[in-house]
């Protein structure tokens, strides 16, 4: 379905709060999906594990503002 003036873009708030989610999850498990699919651990590569969940969290929260600015000019 195409992007229109009418109605909002619900895409935008549907992956913001899967990258929230998938950030919450991999710091409860200590995986976090890098690029390409590869697996990041918090045990082995903690720097960089903890930099993939901060960028999809704050991914997650740029999204669902954008989502919010976009639909209430907030």
């Amino acid at each position: 379905m195409p992007h229109s003036d009418l109605s909002p873009p619900y895409g935008l708030v549907i992956f913001g709060v899967f990258l929230l989610v998938l950030a919450v999850i991999g710091t409860c498990i200590g995986e976090a999906l890098g690029r390409f699919g590869q697996v990041v651990y918090r045990d082995e590569e903690p720097r960089q594990f903890w930099l993939l969940v901060a960028v999809q969290f704050l991914d997650g929260l740029g999204l669902i503002g954008y989502f919010l600015y976009k639909v209430y000019g907030l």
